[in-house]
């Protein structure tokens, strides 16, 4: 084993979502070392998500995603190397607390804003990094969130947008887009395990791919002073948690 499969064998890490994003993702964070991987899925496989969702197949279709997801997980890592843990529930107002707080990192891959935002203020107020993730037809992000939470995915996107998001089934999305993401957020993910031993953390960073022109840029994203969940001012944390309670 490596000295990052050695460091990274005690780790655990939460996927929010098992699908385009979340699938890459996990191979990534298996092969790795991580030692346990978290589910925090409800949904079934759909034959017409095949295509994009890497972790599953035909034999899979109208079965769990989080238990055909830990079927695969299992084939990535070494033997007896990794602890897959389902939880069979999505992020809920009423348990994402407590869920991320079991973890070191959480990689949110949900297709939702609801999702996204309850998940930021939750591990916002847990202090556990999260690196958020999301594609659309050519488009795809990702964000990493240091276990300080700021900046914040509130820094880029203040609240839930008041007009109707598409979402990957309505907009169309290209596998190899989510491919991408997914494997960036991994990178990301695991940029923040080993930021222990001494690797630079990711915190701040933002990737975006526009997989027309095959343009993959980073940069650095800088706190939002007025942010309502990681601003200076008490308020900003107050009107936070009064937003994930209600969520």
């Amino acid at each position: 084993m490596s000295i990052a499969g050695s460091a990274l064998s005690s780790c655990r890490v939460l996927l929010v979502g098992v699908g385009g994003l979340g699938s890459p993702a996990a191979i990534a964070l298996a092969s790795s070392g991580v030692g346990t991987i978290g589910i925090a899925e409800d949904d079934e496989v759909e034959v017409s998500n095949l295509h994009r969702q890497i972790l599953y197949g035909e034999a899979d279709v109208g079965q769990s995603k989080g238990v055909a997801a830990s079927r695969a997980i299992a084939k990535w890592a070494a033997p007896d190397a990794v602890r897959v843990v389902v939880h069979g529930t999505r992020l809920l107002p009423d348990n994402a607390v407590a869920l991320v707080s079991q973890y070191d990192v959480v990689v949110e891959g949900s297709d939702n804003f609801a999702t996204k935002f309850l998940t930021a203020d939750a591990c916002a107020r847990a202090g556990v990094a999260v690196v958020h993730g999301a594609a659309v037809r050519w488009h795809g992000t990702a964000f990493a969130v240091g276990p300080r939470g700021r900046p914040c995915y509130r820094c880029l996107f203040e609240d839930l947008p008041n007009d109707h998001a598409p979402n990957c089934s309505e907009a169309g999305i290209l596998g190899p887009v989510v491919g991408v993401i997914g494997a960036i957020q991994a990178d990301l993910a695991l940029g923040f395990l080993l930021a222990a031993t001494g690797a630079a953390s990711p915190e701040g960073t933002l990737v975006t791919f526009d997989g027309k022109a095959d343009i993959l840029r980073r940069r650095t994203v800088r706190p939002r002073p007025d942010c309502t969940l990681c601003g200076a001012l008490p308020a900003g944390r107050i009107a936070a948690e009064r937003h994930a309670r209600a969520s």
